[in-house]
């Protein structure tokens, strides 16, 4: 690549936003803030980069090799922000460390995993979630699911599924089974593709209870409604794992409660990247991506390790995702964008400018322009229909009669100034 093909270039996994994609985008984020508002959560912004420890990977965050790392003039080892969990539990911990009562905190922000190329994942991506800290209650998990379901749907989606699991369920088998770390790695894998015949030949010679056995081999099959889960307790005496199924039990009565049972599915062979996560994990799907969209659960051993000991509960939404699943779904995303050129010659500048003043003041989004002495009006209404404008009003002369060409059918008319009111030179200066 030369090197001004590089200059023009973004890296791999980044990318550049903009025209209609970009309008679209950021009225996706501002309705889904809007109902995070509504939620009562507050905006909280972090830095783009912190100190490397805060997303240690024995923390359950993102592995060295995902993270972009650099040096400050004080050899500190920095990192772009990989995940955005960390980050607020670090800032609860240091500004709220003697609350004792829920906070409610929510963002939009970006976040950076140096992701393999194969992978053909963006590097940079762009988050906007909430995080429910300091109530460890059922409910606390239940107004998550309640949350990111309004906000997909706030966003236009109609169809898609949240699948909801638990972490502490598989721990608690783990714990049980006593096995090593390139076994639970590899089994881990195996549950996670829903492969049951891969669990019972890697288990196959592995000491441990029958009954244990036959659970794993049964957990990539174990997902459906709220009654197939209940089922799963005359699968073990494991206690905690028990305390777990009852724990995904309540939170179904909380989600009954709101009305959402038709958006959410259980699933308690769902694993987690983050091993932070301490009870109910979640994931939301829909069409167009073969990707989750959204994805949370429960920490409540994370904050501890920067000083405070509280339970949290969040998620993030993976607007990169969102906004893929609704083009391919052909959703439309409404937008305010600019529609109207206003041109004028230097002779009727003063009741151009007044105009385009008086039509921004009425909510219409335009530029305004002086004709070049190099252009036709004929190069500004092409420009106008490649930027997608519908009309075109042209001041010429003293500027008190306006050309109005309607670039979509593309007629024209004219209309006095004084249709618009009082122009500058009878209401004053402009």
């Amino acid at each position: 690549m030369s090197e001004m093909n590089r200059m023009i270039h973004t890296p791999e996994g980044v990318r550049d936003i903009y025209n209609g994609e970009c309008g679209r985008r950021l009225a996706v984020q501002e309705r889904i803030l809007k109902v995070l508002y509504s939620y009562g959560y507050e905006h909280i912004q972090t830095p783009s980069f912190e100190f490397m420890d805060t997303f240690r990977q024995d923390r359950g965050s993102a592995g060295s090799r995902e993270m972009f790392k650099f040096f400050d003039r004080d050899n500190n080892t920095l990192v772009l922000r990989p995940d955005m969990t960390p980050a607020i539990a670090r800032c609860v911990a240091k500004y709220f460390k003697d609350e004792t009562m829920p906070l409610r905190l929510c963002y939009l922000e970006r976040t950076y995993k140096n992701n393999s190329s194969y992978q053909g994942r963006l590097k940079e991506r762009t988050e906007t979630g909430a995080e429910l800290i300091g109530d460890n209650c059922a409910d606390a998990d239940g107004e998550m699911i309640a949350l990111v379901t309004a906000c997909l749907k706030a966003s236009g989606l109609e169809e898609f599924q949240v699948e909801l699991g638990q972490a502490r369920f598989y721990q608690s088998l783990l714990e049980e089974a006593g096995l090593d770390a390139e076994t639970e790695e590899e089994l881990s894998r195996l549950i996670e593709n829903k492969n049951p015949f891969g669990v019972e030949a890697l288990l196959r010679d592995r000491p441990m209870k029958e009954e244990l056995r036959r659970l794993f081999i049964r957990l990539p099959e174990l997902f459906g409604t709220a009654d197939e889960i209940r089922q799963v307790r005359s699968l073990t005496d494991n206690p905690r794992a028990l305390e777990a199924v009852d724990r995904l039990l309540q939170v179904h009565q909380v989600i009954e409660a709101c009305g959402l049972s038709r958006y959410v599915t259980y699933d308690l062979g769902m694993l987690s990247n983050y091993r932070y996560y301490t009870g109910i994990i979640f994931k939301a799907y829909t069409y167009g991506t073969g990707e989750y969209i959204a994805t949370g659960g429960r920490y409540d051993g994370l904050l501890s390790q920067f000083g405070k000991d509280f339970p949290a509960i969040g998620f993030a939404i993976v607007l990169d995702r969102l906004m893929d699943a609704l083009s391919r779904q052909n959703i439309p995303v409404e937008f305010k964008q600019t529609n109207t050129l206003l041109l004028y010659e230097e002779s009727a500048r003063k009741n151009a400018l007044w105009l385009a003043g008086y039509l921004r003041d009425h909510g219409l989004y335009l530029q305004s322009m002086k004709r070049r002495e190099d252009k036709t009006k004929e190069d500004y209404r092409q420009m106008g229909e490649r930027r997608g404008f519908r009309n075109l009003l042209y001041l010429e002369g003293d500027g008190k009669i306006v050309r109005n060409l309607d670039l979509v059918r593309g007629c024209e008319d004219q209309v006095p100034l004084s249709a618009y009111g009082q122009g500058p030179e009878e209401g004053g200066e402009s």
